[in-house]
């Protein structure tokens, strides 16, 4: 049997343009207001969009630059991402959806753990995933995206091997590591960007409806 692995941000929930560009100013502003970068408010937030472009991480720029711990970064960045969690709308019948399919399912998130229960409970996905749902700073680590060990963690917490993972994530960069250890690896995307080509990503479907009925039809899930 399968086990569905779903990441949380912009795959179990749609972050819109307004609401990822909400994410760059927090992390802007703590930014300035936490570590004192010398930096404007525009430019700051203009350097999080680069170093997302070029690292995937909003907050890898300032770790660089800065000499700040990435840890120190996270934990001040999701104190202010804490105050955008009521602006997610959530899917309709999403619960519903997820409910259909005949496999264990988790969550593995890059947010806090407490950002990902605040985000579980408003999108109503909290009883379901009690006790399933997991953030990298379980595992004393801070992204998804720089090396296959925190995978690794993940399955050995759980008590599964990565070859029965089927791990569902928009981005890219974090598929890559996933699939480093075996796990089967799917990409949701929203546009014309399925990066299906890549020959670490095994599926890809448009959307989290789609990509439910994909995993019933060709995972047998």
């Amino acid at each position: 049997m399968h086990n569905i692995i779903w990441d949380l941000d912009n795959t179990l929930y749609f972050e819109t343009d307004e609401y990822k560009n909400k994410l760059d100013e927090a992390t802007a502003a703590a930014a300035i207001k936490e570590f004192n970068i010398p930096l404007d408010f525009a430019t700051a937030t203009q350097k999080v969009k680069e170093s997302y472009a070029t690292f995937r991480d909003g907050l890898e720029f300032f770790s660089r630059e800065y000499g700040i711990s990435h840890k120190e970064l996270y934990i001040s960045y999701h104190n202010y991402k804490s105050e955008l969690v009521p602006t997610i709308k959530p899917y309709e019948g999403l619960l519903e959806k997820l409910q259909t399919l005949n496999c264990p399912q988790y969550v593995f998130s890059t947010s806090s753990r407490d950002i990902c229960e605040q985000i579980l409970k408003h999108i109503g996905l909290y009883d379901f995933f009690k006790g399933r749902f997991y953030s990298v700073e379980d595992f004393n680590m801070y992204k998804k995206n720089e090396s296959s060990e925190v995978y690794q963690k993940l399955c050995e917490k759980i008590g599964i091997i990565p070859e029965s993972c089927i791990f569902v994530d928009d981005s890219y960069s974090n598929l890559d590591f996933a699939k480093q250890i075996g796990m089967t690896t799917v990409r949701i995307f929203y546009k014309n960007n399925s990066a299906k080509d890549m020959t670490f990503i095994d599926s890809a479907y448009k959307g989290i409806y789609e990509c439910i009925e994909g995993l019933k039809k060709d995972y047998k899930c």
